[in-house]
């Protein structure tokens, strides 16, 4: 990149900046609005769910130090010139330490936090018991109804805690350290998809803003990470399906690991399907549309195998809009949510957002972008995005932000790592844990 362009591409990430900066500040203030107006929101942490606090302790220092151990790494160019495999690495140890350093902001109880309110997943998979069949059966009846938290997803969270107590993984802080540990595992097979389209360059220079992304306040020991990184998975082995040098038998084995990945995806979150969209445009955009054959068969079987166990997946789906429709929507306006989930979204992909909607047409990586941003969308125009958008589309913010990277035009240069968008991104997250608990 000449030294004209490398100025340019800086002005553009200044602009970047403040556009978000804008659209944040406008986004704040009709969230202010809709609190001083009385609008029925069903939270006290608007935008988010939750309430407000200040909290500062030893460990806030943490974040700030690992943030600006990454920003002073990423302009030393360090992850441009190691090996690949060590780049993964670095890119999931990076995302547990700033991960954890977000959490311990509140004490090393936060880590335990998402496991231990009464009503959650933890209590859901005490009561499995030992005939996990059983309660697989009953899930979807009034005699077994799941804890508040759990009605909107199948049993796959629920089930995968139980499995872990069984095996002896019973202290709370300890699950909340594995499930930290197995979300961040969405950085480095979001690189690895972004390599296969985007080029190697790219995907280097989009560690950074993946792995200090503001959303990771809402990764430490949550679910919801296991559910970003299948999908993250399921669009990896698509990738590495459609690849030129990938035919015949080859291609349709990692096409059915992309489906089967998608199904069992499926069987933790209701909205995970929409990420299958992801494969689906890149096979087409590489003409390897015979490919969705073999996902889509493959996706089918988990689902299938699930049915034949107790759990119908579309009851389950009605179940969980019926639940919506009596326990939310009566106590959250439709109207401001729809409105608030946007500054949810703004502030929990950060600053890289704004850069990478406005250049999403400049990146190969575009059907990722896409399916992503269709899963949001229907959420919003269904009226389904009231209120915890910022756990529901964690399987989405990374996908949403890769074009940030992009070349300024189509066929262009990828640009440097936009480190100003990334650290006031960091900054986003730091000043979010420090008030939201």
């Amino acid at each position: 990149m000449t030294p004209e362009e490398a100025r340019a591409a800086h002005r553009d990430e200044r602009t970047d900046l403040v556009g978000w900066l804008v659209l944040a500040a406008v986004g704040a203030l009709a969230t202010w609005l809709a609190v001083r107006g009385g609008a029925r929101l069903g939270t006290a942490g608007a935008p988010f769910l939750g309430s407000y606090t200040l909290t500062i302790s030893l460990a806030s220092v943490l974040a700030p130090t690992v943030a600006a151990a990454v920003v002073a790494g990423a302009y030393r160019g360090w992850w441009e010139r190691m090996k690949w495999p060590l780049v993964l690495l670095s890119g999931w140890l990076v995302a547990v330490f700033w991960t954890l350093s977000l959490a311990l902001v509140q004490g090393h109880h936060d880590l335990a936090n998402a496991l231990t309110i009464p009503d959650d997943y933890l209590a859901d998979a005490t009561r499995v018991g030992d005939d996990p069949l059983h309660y697989l059966r009953g899930y979807t009846t009034e005699g077994m109804i799941p804890s508040v938290v759990a009605r909107g997803h199948p049993p796959g969270p629920i089930l995968l805690l139980w499995a872990l107590m069984r095996i002896g993984i019973t202290e709370r802080i300890g699950l909340g350290l594995l499930l930290t540990a197995v979300g961040a595992a969405v950085v480095p097979l979001v690189l690895f998809a972004v390599r296969g389209v985007c080029g190697d360059l790219a995907a280097r220079r989009y560690l950074p803003v993946l792995a200090l992304a503001p959303y990771a306040v809402w990764l430490a020991a949550g679910v919801e990470g296991v559910v970003a990184v299948l999908g993250a998975a399921l669009i990896a082995a698509g990738v590495h399906a459609s690849d030129e040098r990938r035919t015949g038998v080859r291609a349709g084995i990692w096409a059915s690991v992309s489906g089967l990945l998608l199904g069992v995806a499926a069987l933790f979150a209701y909205g995970a399907p929409w990420l299958g969209l992801a494969a689906a445009f890149l096979y087409f955009a590489r003409r390897r549309a015979a490919l969705n054959l073999f996902t889509g068969l493959a996706a089918l079987i988990p689902v299938v195998v699930a049915e034949r166990l107790g759990f119908n997946w579309f009851d389950g789906v009605m179940d969980a809009r019926h639940d919506f429709a009596v326990r939310v929507e009566p106590h959250r306006s439709v109207l401001w949510w729809s409105g608030i989930s946007l500054v949810v979204l703004l502030l929990a992909a950060g600053p890289a957002l704004y850069a990478s909607l406005r250049k999403s047409r400049n990146t190969p990586g575009w059907p990722f972008l896409v399916a992503a941003g269709i899963a949001v969308l229907f959420t919003l125009v269904t009226g389904l995005a009231r209120g915890g958008a910022e756990t529901s589309w964690l399987p989405f913010f990374p996908w949403l932000t890769m074009a940030s990277v992009a070349p300024r035009h189509q066929g262009g240069e990828t640009i440097p790592t936009p480190l100003l968008l990334v650290a006031t991104g960091a900054v986003t997250a730091i000043i979010i844990k420090a008030i939201l608990i």
